[in-house]
């Protein structure tokens, strides 16, 4: 990997004194923003900082989470405000739906009925 120099500055966070890493660093290395890790003096000028990327996180995408919730928020309104309140699932209810689902592929992710 070739050397990339990065300035740094010293500032003040909160009660305790940090070095400012600029923004040009995070983008060619995005691995590691809010990493945490050490540094070790190597010399009176010189330290190595050894950086721990936290895992990633699996996110679903944020547009699907977002859909989701709103479809389910819809979903909870219309079972709270009909007049007859919410319906019980019947197993003949899930018989139609099994008919009706018959034959399709869902996916690459998909189990078979037993």
């Amino acid at each position: 990997m070739a050397a990339s120099p990065y300035r740094v500055s010293a500032t003040r966070i909160g009660n305790s004194s940090g070095l400012r890493l600029p923004a040009r660093f995070y983008r060619d290395h995005p691995q590691f923003e809010g990493a945490s890790g050490q540094v070790e003096v190597l010399s009176e000028t010189t330290l190595l900082l050894h950086l721990e990327p936290a895992p990633p996180a699996e996110e679903e995408p944020q547009e699907e989470s977002l859909m989701l919730g709103l479809f389910l928020d819809f979903l909870t309104r219309q079972a709270l405000s009909a007049e007859a309140g919410p319906m019980p699932y019947t197993e003949a209810m899930a018989r139609e739906d099994d008919d009706l689902l018959d034959g399709v592929s869902l996916g690459a992710g998909d189990v078979e009925a037993e």
